[in-house]
């Protein structure tokens, strides 16, 4: 299911929704008001990778209902194949301005995800949700739930994640987990609660909570945030960046500067 009003980019397969942030807040708060639910998901280099060789990856993005790119690279794409998206829409900003945006309608959100609680630390979505409703009034925190480490293994753990959150019957629902697992849950859950919104938005929670930093602006806005990243967790995400991502992302802007010849690659720092 897609939103019909937008037009649609295509990057390696993949329809991307000409949409800006404030347009995706728009949309889904005028949904939520008319009953409807929804799917929100934002790739990055990595997920298109992967969406061209998993069927599960596939067929998550053909279940969104918005699908805005989360990577400077894919805008930088859309550009050279004469396509251009209007900007990165990003997870980790769309937790706050969905949250600002369902807070003037005094609508509830639900926090999956984050750290796990330590001595005398309360978990991470929960701090997440504190935070929210501390900086966006109006906001209704419906639940929050950090599950343990392998919780997805574990039939009834799966299960009693599933009916907490259903019970609560939140108008969103962030999912923090990584990909792909939190959009599996998601998956799951969007039976159980049709006229909710739901997106997964990995480390977003984690930033949010304060527990991970989150790069500078100037190096979100040129597309070096995969350094900043890097350099917080070298040793999980060298392998994807440097050995599977940057390879992947290299051909993707060839190809579509080879669609657009009198536009080039140079001046484009390094993109993940």
């Amino acid at each position: 299911m897609t939103i019909e009003a937008f037009d649609r980019v295509h990057l390696d397969g993949t329809g991307f929704d000409r949409i800006t942030e404030e347009e995706v807040v728009a949309v889904v708060r005028e949904a939520i008001n008319a009953g409807r639910g929804g799917r929100i998901l934002t790739p990055n280099v990595d997920i298109l990778r992967q969406a061209q060789v998993d069927g599960r990856v596939r067929a998550y993005l053909d279940d969104a209902d918005l699908v805005v790119a989360d990577g400077m690279p894919l805008v930088w794409a859309s550009k050279l194949s004469g396509t251009p998206l209007p900007e990165r829409v990003a997870g980790s900003s769309l937790i706050w301005s969905l949250s600002r945006g369902l807070a003037h309608d005094r609508r509830s959100v639900f926090v999956v995800g984050g750290a796990p609680a330590a001595e005398g630390i309360k978990d991470g979505a929960t701090r997440a949700a504190d935070r929210l409703a501390r900086e966006c009034p109006g906001l209704r925190i419906a639940g929050t739930l950090c599950p343990p480490f392998g919780f997805e293994r574990d039939e009834p753990s799966y299960a009693d994640l599933c009916r907490k959150v259903a019970g609560a019957e939140p108008d969103l629902i962030f999912v923090g987990l990584g990909f792909p697992k939190q959009e599996a849950v998601i998956t799951r859950l969007r039976a159980e609660l049709p006229g909710a919104w739901f997106i997964g938005c990995g480390a977003a929670v984690n930033f949010v909570a304060g527990d991970i930093e989150r790069a500078p602006r100037w190096m979100r806005k040129t597309g070096l945030e995969w350094a900043h990243r890097l350099g917080t967790e070298p040793s999980r995400l060298a392998g994807r960046y440097l050995k599977h991502d940057a390879p992947y992302a290299m051909r993707l802007l060839a190809g579509a500067a080879g669609r657009r010849p009198a536009r080039g690659l140079s001046g484009l720092p390094l993109p993940f």
